[in-house]
């Protein structure tokens, strides 16, 4: 009867799920790095995009996106790549930081 009793409390303690809402710490640590956006070029299945940086403009690349210029985006880290091609664009960039997606920041 003991077990019986242990087994309904476990069941009970692990069936019940607590949500905690995301908090724009957790939000900011996803998207760390923030820029205007310079320029937009849209591509087959990415958009290509240069924002301001604190060394100067920087290329990243995403998933197809809505983006305008002179909008604040954030994004996350990404994989860096120096002398990317793109056959899209028929455009070398030096230096080019792929990310899944940004995040436009509203006003």
């Amino acid at each position: 009867m003991k077990t019986i009793f242990t087994l309904l409390a476990l069941f009970a303690f692990t069936g019940t799920a607590i949500v905690v809402p995301q908090s724009n710490a957790f939000a900011a640590s996803q998207y760390p790095n923030k820029g205007k956006v310079l320029e937009v070029m849209d591509a087959s299945i990415y958009t290509y995009i240069q924002v301001t940086g604190d060394k100067g403009p920087v290329w990243i690349a995403a998933s197809k996106t809505s983006v305008a210029k002179g909008a604040t985006i954030s994004y996350p880290d990404g994989a860096v790549m120096t002398n990317f091609t793109s056959k899209a664009l028929d455009r070398t960039f030096d230096k080019i930081i792929f990310v899944d997606k940004v995040k436009v920041e509203k006003k």
